[in-house]
């Protein structure tokens, strides 16, 4: 196995909204905003090279949005989807499987492109199964008035319609292979999914929306865009609790400055321990 990282270019989001009830005197020491109050996010990707499979974990915003649309998030950095596959030594025609942590726009929106004759969908991953799972599925294309916005008919539609559209069992399914375990979590969006990789004797975990930066560790630090923020509350202790004691590597999908961190048990909870890359970590 090899893990890549697979950057997608960075987006901005208000301060405010990524950090709910907390002051913007106490998130802005970790997570400064420009004037308008908004802060820079990652959306930074993991490729899971196992055996004859090319998984990838999320893949970004995409690029078939109008310029209205992109006005309001003022995409920056030179790292795109292709880019950043071809430097790993891949085209998105070797990825075998897309595995979809949720279906918010900034996590799936690099699933669909226009067809040619720009009339249509077509799927990015041509040889792949995209993974999704039947709760979250449901839940986001017969979206809440509160998440409406987040689910984009055109970035999820299509990937049913293509035929390559499959469901996970399930948190014990192995259907990514033996070395990948799934944790559901469903105070951000219902039925997000948590993946964690066994690779080279420690637990690498995507922590997608459950742990946005490191910015988010303490457990009232939690975004004002969840549907259900105590539920996330909750979450979010019982899995840094587990992180801190199992000394896992959490992978951070939108921490513009750090791409890993471990944390520790403290008199005060769980708080950063270190950060690093995840070259650095485990080396080529």
């Amino acid at each position: 196995m090899k893990l890549h990282v697979i950057n997608t270019g960075n987006f901005k989001l208000d301060g405010g909204a990524m950090f709910g009830v907390v002051p913007k005197s106490l998130w802005s020491r970790t997570n400064p905003a420009d004037e308008n109050n908004l802060c820079t996010w990652s959306m930074r990707c993991l490729l899971i090279e196992d055996g004859n499979r090319l998984i990838l974990v999320d893949n970004g915003i995409g690029d078939k949005q109008d310029a209205k649309f992109f006005a309001h998030y003022y995409l920056s950095g030179s790292d795109t989807l292709e880019s950043s596959l071809k430097k790993a030594g891949f085209s998105t025609g070797d990825v075998t499987d897309m595995f979809l942590t949720h279906l918010h726009f900034d996590h799936c929106g690099g699933s669909i492109k226009y067809n040619d004759n720009r009339n249509g969908y077509d799927t990015v991953f041509k040889n792949a199964i995209y993974w999704s799972n039947a709760e979250h599925w449901e839940w986001a294309t017969k979206p809440n008035n509160r998440e409406k916005a987040s689910f984009l008919k055109e970035n999820i539609l299509p990937i049913h319609e293509s035929g390559q559209l499959k469901f996970i069992d399930g948190e014990e399914s192995k259907q990514l292979g033996e070395n990948i375990s799934l944790s559901y979590m469903r105070g951000h969006t219902d039925a997000m999914m948590i993946p964690q990789i066994k690779y080279k004797g420690k637990t690498v975990a995507f922590m997608a929306d459950l742990l946005p930066s490191t910015g988010h560790i303490p457990l009232p630090y939690v975004m004002g865009y969840d549907t259900r923020p105590l539920l996330t509350l909750s979450e979010k202790e019982k899995f840094l609790k587990r992180a801190a004691d199992e000394e896992f590597i959490l992978f951070l999908e939108h921490d513009s400055v750090n791409e890993c961190c471990t944390l520790q048990n403290t008199e005060k909870g769980v708080r950063l321990k270190d950060t690093f890359t995840l070259k650095e970590c485990f080396g080529k």
